[in-house]
């Protein structure tokens, strides 16, 4: 972003089919945001997905921890020895047949607070917000606030009825033309705001 070299829309750069992230979707990092692929996704050699919604702020030291990072328990060690390679590697179906949680799907506007860590298969839905340092292990209701390790819900930021009004809005799916006229209203309105400025 111009004035801001830290901050990078994430959607042009990724380059692997295993992630999908939607648009103006940002990650914020003074060090080196354009590789957030490679230093914040991590472990991931498929074949589940890393998916990230529209409109979705991550901070700093957000990091995706996927599936192959696993290693087995049921057994004394927990070393993977067969990706060392050599004699060991005839062993491989020790490592490949570990259970999958399959893909890691953040909704859309979605704030992602510094250092977040979000594990293998946690769903985090449209709306939430995830506190500084928090470690998601599991689903993260949509308009959910979590916070901790592990991550636990402290509150919703509406009622049921209202998040089912949001949702049904879902106004990140909404043309660009017309957020861009009603940004005032998304950032600041009401629900019934929101409603009355809906695209027919």
């Amino acid at each position: 972003m111009p004035e801001q070299p830290r901050v990078v829309l994430l959607k042009p750069l990724v380059t692997s089919p295993l992630i999908e992230v939607g648009e103006f979707t940002y990650y914020d990092d003074p060090d080196d945001a354009t590789a957030f692929e490679t230093r914040n996704v991590l472990y991931h050699y498929g074949p589940e997905k890393l998916i990230i919604g529209k409109f979705c702020a991550l901070a700093t030291g957000t990091r995706f921890i996927m599936n192959s990072a696993n290693h087995r328990m049921d057994g004394p060690s927990t070393f993977p020895f067969p990706i060392m390679g050599g004699s060991w590697s005839q062993h491989v179906d020790l490592v490949t047949a570990l259970p999958n949680r399959g893909d890691t799907v953040v909704g859309s506007d979605v704030w992602i607070g510094n250092g977040v860590t979000v594990m293998p298969g946690a769903r985090i839905g449209h709306g939430a917000i995830i506190g500084t340092g928090s470690v998601v292990t599991g689903n993260v209701p949509d308009y959910g606030i979590v916070g901790g390790n592990p991550a636990r819900l402290i509150r919703t930021r509406y009622d049921a009825e209202d998040i089912d009004r949001l949702l049904a809005l879902a106004w990140w799916d909404w043309p660009l033309e017309h957020i861009t006229e009603h940004i005032r209203t998304i950032m600041s309105g009401s629900i019934a705001d929101l409603e009355a400025a809906a695209p027919n």
